[in-house]
């Protein structure tokens, strides 16, 4: 039973790995993509309540959200009509965030992912926020998720550099 929300979480993996075999226009793709997303919510939540967290599940959690995101950035940023500025402001995101990884291997020499409530509100955002971009065909729900992206992304390196990680 100790192992289940570690196990909710390969199963994360795996769903991720299997959105690349979808057309996001697919019910299938959504489906897919809903299961994760709950498995994200679920496990974290379910190694509190069974008294089992973990550092390897922390880890093997932030795994399984870095697979997550690829994936589907691979299936939906083909399809994505943004300005050349909100490209530019969402790679500065993904810059800062690879800094603070740069600057965690430093100084604790091992890759660190601080589960900070403004990285899981920026998760849960991002999770709600790109098929509600795609549906209403505007990009003020990614312009708000940005922002939150990015005050995540300081906050996240400020945590590192001044080793207050947990």
């Amino acid at each position: 039973m100790k192992q289940l929300p570690n196990i909710i979480t390969i199963f994360r993996i795996a769903g991720s790995l299997g959105l690349l075999f979808y057309d996001v226009t697919g019910a299938a793709f959504w489906i897919i993509y809903g299961l994760c997303g709950i498995s994200d919510m679920t496990d974290g939540w379910l190694a509190r309540k069974l008294k089992c967290v973990t550092k390897k599940g922390a880890l093997l959690d932030s795994l399984a959200d870095l697979a997550f995101v690829v994936c589907c950035c691979w299936q939906i940023v083909p399809i994505l009509n943004f300005p050349k500025w909100l490209w530019i402001w969402g790679g500065a995101i993904v810059v800062i965030k690879l800094i603070n990884q740069i600057c965690a291997l430093m100084i604790y020499k091992k890759f660190v992912f601080p589960h900070t409530l403004a990285n899981k509100a920026t998760g849960l955002l991002l999770f709600i926020g790109v098929p509600l971009t795609l549906y209403l065909e505007t990009i003020i729900p990614i312009i708000f998720i940005a922002g939150i992206a990015t005050f995540a992304a300081v906050q996240e390196g400020h945590f590192i550099r001044t080793k207050k990680t947990t």
